[in-house]
């Protein structure tokens, strides 16, 4: 068993099934009226945060209550970060204390490898730049599955900001393993060079992309991520490649 959760890119197809499968005892337990196991008793993870984060960083912190482990959340706004600690350093100092798993999310590509490489203790990668969101992927397979009973055969459309999107490129790996038909759809600035090279349908058209698509994931719009100018306006993007009541209805009956 691999020490950390890095990518996609790092597990197999029967890797990712395992997961999947696993999970699904996890939203049993969810389900009790004590929410409560004892699987990581004793055990200490770290939610390391570099990024703003509320529904990932309460996801996991939630979690891993519910499986006994002791959390420890470091809040990097108020750490020696701002002091020109780098994250080495920050590393160093966690990784004296003996923690059992460290959650990070950080800006930068290569973060959750680095810091992998530096500590003994496992490493899930929570969002690493515009490299990859592991977790995020896992998730929305767990789901499809769970709503369409399999992934294999079924015709998934990803539409918005495809360039900025580390859940994208975390999807496309995941998804494609495991035999969904991936079609994916945006502003031709906002189409990552190559991304037809990984077995995926590009389109700018939305209507073709989302013709009788069992599943249609939207990406948002990152307005601080920006920098360019991708599209006119808010307005004409909406127009173009907006999810409308219309455009749903060409996709396959729920």
């Amino acid at each position: 068993m691999k020490k950390d959760l890095l990518g996609i890119a790092d597990l197999s197809r029967d890797e990712i099934v395992l997961i999947l499968d696993t999970a699904e005892a996890m939203r049993e337990i969810g389900e009790r009226p004590i929410k409560k196991v004892p699987t990581l008793r004793g055990k200490t993870v770290v939610n390391l945060f570099y990024e703003p984060s509320t529904r990932t960083r309460t996801s996991f912190e939630i979690a891993e209550k519910r499986l006994s482990a002791d959390t420890l959340n470091i809040a990097v706004s108020t750490s020696s970060v701002l002091k020109g600690e780098t994250l080495a350093d920050t590393a160093m100092n966690i990784e004296a204390m003996a923690p059992d798993m460290i959650v990070l999310r950080h800006p930068s590509s290569g973060a959750a490898h680095m810091l992998a490489r530096l500590c003994r203790s496992r490493v899930i990668n929570a969002g690493d730049g515009m490299h990859e969101h592991p977790t995020q992927a896992l998730l929305d397979a767990f789901t499809i599955r769970e709503r369409k009973g399999r992934l294999d055969g079924l015709k998934v459309a990803i539409v918005g900001d495809l360039l900025h999107s580390r859940v994208l490129r975390s999807n496309v790996l995941l998804l494609t393993k495991l035999g969904a038909e991936l079609w994916v759809c945006g502003p031709r600035p906002l189409v990552p060079v190559g991304m037809d090279r990984h077995g995926v349908h590009v389109t700018t058209s939305v209507d073709e992309a989302v013709a009788d698509a069992d599943v249609i994931m939207m990406l948002r719009i990152q307005q601080e991520r920006m920098q360019g100018a991708f599209f006119p306006s808010i307005r004409e993007y909406f127009n173009t490649f907006g999810m409308t009541a219309a455009r749903v209805a060409r996709a396959r009956p729920t």
